[in-house]
């Protein structure tokens, strides 16, 4: 008797309320996962949420280095000397951005992006994507601009003495010293994001969450599904933080030689 057999016969066994506990979570399980190749519907799911978070993590970055190297350079402007007010005004701006990012909760940012700006939108996946990468843009933001901070001051005077203007010496000089310093940071901020791309399924973006509910739609029990979703979420963070601990191992052996 193969496994289809097996699950018809429980099922009735089940709806005849004859039954074991163990017979009732094979059908659950078989209706959640295999029943009509549903798995396949799980795979999409990550397929979308790897995505979704690639999307929101290069907006999330391009967003937060900008931030950062705005704060940072009104920061560093040497005393004594006019303070530049394109980059005041600009700084303050980022100052704004990052106050209400971090102020407001996520949640409250999708509905606002889903249901207010962009309620006539076709697509709350992209949608979804975005809010998530302005939103950790914040975050990154002061990630960064703390790295870039706690290096010495003598790092960018050492560029500018090369002859190297403000950029060249934050490319070739500050940056790589402070990616380092702000590795597990940075990584813990991916992690979060990729988390948190559950929450774009409220305004009827895809991802997983998504997926596992339109299983449960379809077999009345959110047990199997929603606990399906929690697991490939944990394997994916742990497969993160795997590479993201091998990566600072192999950037610790650099320092050392």
């Amino acid at each position: 008797m193969d496994l289809a057999q097996t699950y018809e016969l429980w099922r009735q066994l089940m709806l005849d309320g004859e039954a074991q506990w163990w017979q009732t979570l094979f059908v659950r399980f078989y209706q959640a996962f295999l029943e009509n190749d549903r798995w396949q519907q799980y795979l999409e799911g990550v397929g979308v949420t790897l995505l979704v978070t690639a999307m929101a993590l290069a907006i999330g970055v391009a967003l937060g280095v900008l931030v950062a190297v705005i704060r940072t350079a009104h920061d560093q402007q040497r005393p004594g000397r006019p303070r530049n007010p394109l980059l005041g005004l600009v700084n303050a701006v980022c100052q704004v951005y990052v106050t209400v990012i971090r102020g407001t909760p996520m949640m409250v940012q999708i509905l606002i992006m889903g249901m207010v700006i962009f309620k006539s939108s076709r697509n709350f996946t992209v949608v979804g994507a975005l809010t998530l990468g302005i939103n950790s843009g914040a975050y990154v933001a002061e990630i960064i601009r703390g790295g870039l901070m706690s290096l010495d001051v003598g790092q960018s005077e050492a560029g500018r003495s090369l002859g190297l203007n403000y950029l060249d010496t934050m490319r070739f000089i500050v940056v790589p010293q402070a990616f380092k310093a702000i590795l597990p940071s940075l990584g813990n901020e991916f992690i979060v994001l990729l988390k948190d791309t559950s929450m774009i399924s409220i305004i009827g973006g895809q991802e997983m969450v998504y997926f596992a509910r339109n299983i449960v739609n379809r077999t009345f029990d959110a047990m199997f599904p929603l606990l399906g979703a929690a697991v490939i979420y944990l394997i994916l963070v742990l497969i993160f933080s795997w590479l993201q601990g091998k990566l600072e191992r192999r950037l610790r052996q650099s320092d050392r030689r």
